[in-house]
């Protein structure tokens, strides 16, 4: 997702993922930061793949309340 707004000088991204850990659990992975810099990164387990999507929809909504937009 991008949030772009030239007279506030805003050029930022952020980047959910999920991925299955060691464990049998599983990841959410952001990404987040000023467009063109490597940002930074947070790593949240959860015990299964569910509980994982059910705050990666958490967090989707509330980005997008913010005025970040989905890119493809």
């Amino acid at each position: 997702m991008v949030r772009v707004y030239p007279p506030r000088n805003t050029w930022r991204y952020y980047d959910l993922s999920i991925q299955p850990d060691l464990f049998g659990g599983a990841a959410l992975i952001r990404r987040w930061g000023r467009i063109g810099t490597p940002g930074k990164v947070r790593l949240d387990l959860f015990p299964d793949v569910g509980a994982a999507a059910n705050q990666l929809a958490h967090l989707l909504r509330q980005k997008l309340k913010r005025g970040y937009a989905v890119r493809s």
